[in-house]
């Protein structure tokens, strides 16, 4: 018929359009790697995207010494406050996304809802009331002040209702019921297990998203020692003028990506099947 496209050619539109995204995703990438490993003085000599002057040990050794090795202290902070906020977050919303998909109770369509609802609020919005309650407790400057608000994930939520609902089957649980298994045995020892896709699948997002938060831990965090290797990189970035080498922030940019890299690639296979799950949904 005239106006429609052959397959080939939509194929091929397709493909151009994630070529066209891929690049502009890992351009970026790839100039963050060749710049880390340039030689100071040459950062803006030769080519922008290929290797010149390499003298990555030197810059590496530079980053983790400057300062007396602050910057491995922040990455201290990153882990824990990524690693824990991620932990307890994934398992809170495990248990509620279990508990909107597989029991009935008053409410239950209005908090999800709720939850739905929070997905779509922008971070900067609700900054200040994040503030402004540990301030309240005199909890800012504090770990707390960064760890209580990473606790909570309402698109974890979403995503364990929606897994569970998909792949925990009622005819399972109520045959551990009928067995003599409580609620708190049927959920971990029954329905833990069969989510452990979605399990990984929250605790990959929070993690990034914990380690990737700055504005959070700037308004709460005074002290160097506490900050996070997001907030300190961006002190690091307006020190120019103060003697900090442009090198330096780059190089450390790099090395903080390291970490997210291996938790993409070491949980890669459950993130992908707990995204075709809720998808499928």
């Amino acid at each position: 018929m005239t106006g429609t496209r052959s397959p080939v050619t939509t194929r091929l539109a397709v493909n151009a359009m994630l070529g066209l995204m891929a690049l502009y995703t890992l351009v970026p990438l790839w100039w963050l790697f060749v710049s880390a490993t340039k030689g100071e003085g040459y950062l803006y000599h030769g080519h922008p995207l290929w290797f010149s002057h390499f003298d990555l040990a030197a810059n590496l050794r530079r980053v983790l010494s400057f300062q007396d090795g602050v910057f491995a202290s922040w990455l201290v902070n990153s882990a824990l406050y990524s690693l824990v906020g991620a932990t307890v977050s994934t398992l809170l919303s495990v248990m509620a996304g279990f508990a909107l998909a597989k029991y009935r109770f008053r409410g239950r369509d209005a908090f999800f809802n709720m939850v739905l609802v929070s997905v779509l609020i922008p971070a900067p919005m609700i900054a200040l009331p994040l503030f402004l309650m540990p301030a309240k407790l005199q909890l800012t400057d504090t770990y707390w002040a960064v760890l209580l608000p990473s606790f909570v994930s309402p698109f974890g939520v979403y995503l364990s209702r929606i897994y569970a609902s998909a792949s925990v089957p009622d005819e399972l649980l109520e045959a551990a019921r009928i067995d003599g298994a409580g609620e708190q045995r049927v959920f971990f020892r029954i329905a833990l297990p069969v989510m452990t896709p979605a399990m990984v699948t929250v605790f990959l997002f929070q993690f990034v998203s914990v380690w990737n938060n700055y504005l959070l831990p700037a308004l709460m965090l005074n002290d160097a020692s506490k900050l996070p290797v997001t907030v300190g990189l961006v002190q690091w970035r307006s020190e120019f003028a103060n003697g900090v080498p442009p090198i330096l922030p780059i190089t450390g940019a790099f090395l903080s990506l390291v970490p997210l890299l291996v938790a993409f690639v070491a949980l890669q296979r459950f993130w992908r099947s707990g995204l075709t799950a809720g998808a499928v949904k």
